[in-house]
């Protein structure tokens, strides 16, 4: 089922203990540790009010994997979901450890000196003495995120030294990065100490990120997907998965939903993936991509020839006095 380069990535059955729950197969990171597939994610301007319930009612269906960061604002509602699903044993969990929680470093905080710092701080929002998984959000540092003006040269090397602190602490059982080019992975790579566990990146079948895919394949770096639906409806997003006349047209001959497809097409690629939904119907509908079905081979001829292009772009960390003075830089031309 994996692409060709990806089959190191080793999917198991994550023990799902509820007899309705679909099991959400794992991957087994470079740690050791295993990571579910499917991830529920938090990233959202319009996350409501109830998030927390939402949560739950995702782990009570099965989800274990819970995707959050300092920049979506979201860790404390994560948090307090974490400790009502084990409280109440929503799913058959029992404790912390049945959870998976991954956060991701602030732009603010991107600086040697202050990751640590940063990464308690994310740990006392949530709740928890230790992330599963902990991020660099991007390969940018700055005050201010949104001011270009703050914005300084990422210093790759001091920071990635903070994250290999933070997994020598126990306070984050995995390190990775976010956002991060093939380029920027190799150099990457080439100095840590600690290999970073995973990429994280825009990922589906309308950017379908082959060199990020082959250079972390090469190393046993997972790849995860953020917008595997393209962000549609997003101000950034793009309508290549949701309005892809080849996506309708495989998902009418599955009978299955376009984003049930589009989702599927990412796990068979043998890259993880994390998807927003707080329609708790939805929710369902992306744990049933894992049941009693698959693409066909002429299914994913079709799906290759949708035409790529980056829909995060993230011009607003570009800038002509900034470290980033194009796209080309910031993505070393894989736009």
């Amino acid at each position: 089922m994996a692409a060709a380069g990806d089959d190191d990535l080793q999917l198991q059955h994550a023990a799902v203990p509820t007899a309705t729950a679909i099991p959400i197969p794992c991957v087994t990171l470079n740690t050791g540790h295993a990571m579910p597939v499917l991830g529920f994610g938090t990233g959202s301007s319009r996350a409501p009010a109830d998030l927390p319930d939402t949560i739950v009612h995702a782990v009570r269906l099965g989800y274990r994997h819970l995707d959050t960061a300092a920049m979506y604002g979201t860790e404390p509602a994560v948090g307090v979901a974490v400790a009502e699903a084990v409280r109440s044993g929503a799913g058959g969990i029992s404790s912390r450890e049945d959870l998976f929680v991954t956060s991701k470093l602030g732009i603010p905080d991107a600086r040697p000196g202050r990751v640590v710092p940063a990464l308690r701080e994310s740990l006392a929002r949530l709740g928890v003495d230790y992330l599963d998984l902990f991020l660099v959000h991007w390969p940018v540092a700055g005050d201010n995120p949104a001011d270009k003006s703050t914005h300084t040269e990422f210093d790759m090397e001091g920071v990635w030294r903070g994250m290999e602190e933070c997994h020598r602490l126990g306070l984050a059982r995995s390190v990775g990065v976010s956002n991060f080019s093939a380029a920027k992975m190799e150099r990457l790579l080439a100095l840590a100490a600690v290999a970073p566990a995973v990429n994280q990146v825009e990922l589906n079948v309308g950017w379908r990120q082959e060199k990020v895919r082959e250079v972390c394949a090469r190393h046993g770096v997972v790849v995860a997907a953020y917008s595997p639906l393209g962000a549609y409806g997003a101000s950034w997003g793009s309508d290549a998965v949701m309005h892809s006349g080849v996506m309708h047209h495989v998902a009418a001959a599955k009978a299955k939903t376009v984003a049930q497809v589009a989702l599927r097409w990412v796990y068979e690629q043998g890259v993880c993936f994390v998807a927003r939904s707080f329609n708790k119907e939805r929710l369902k509908h992306n744990m049933d991509i894992f049941v009693d079905w698959e693409l066909s081979d002429e299914d994913k001829a079709m799906i290759a020839t949708i035409p790529q292009k980056r829909a995060c772009q993230g011009d607003y960390f570009v800038s002509p006095d900034g470290p980033y003075k194009s796209l080309e830089e910031l993505w070393d031309g894989e736009i």
